[in-house]
């Protein structure tokens, strides 16, 4: 049983990190198609906030299968 609820724990935890970093990516296009000239500063950010939240992701996932 508790083998189950941590492969669900695992698979919420990839999930809800595949959705956030899409989303970022989204508006990060959305913001270079509007702003071509700061597109650096956009590309630094995004790749910052995606590090950010893929380390969130892989902790959940280790807390997940360790609980």
């Amino acid at each position: 049983m508790t083998g189950t609820l941590a492969a669900i724990g695992a698979g919420l935890a990839v999930i809800g990190a595949g959705y956030g970093i899409g989303s970022i990516g989204k508006s990060a296009m959305e913001s270079i198609a509007r702003q071509p000239e700061a597109s650096n500063k956009i590309q630094t950010a995004m790749i910052i906030a995606s590090a950010l939240i893929e380390g969130v992701a892989l902790f959940a996932v280790v807390v997940a299968l360790i609980a």
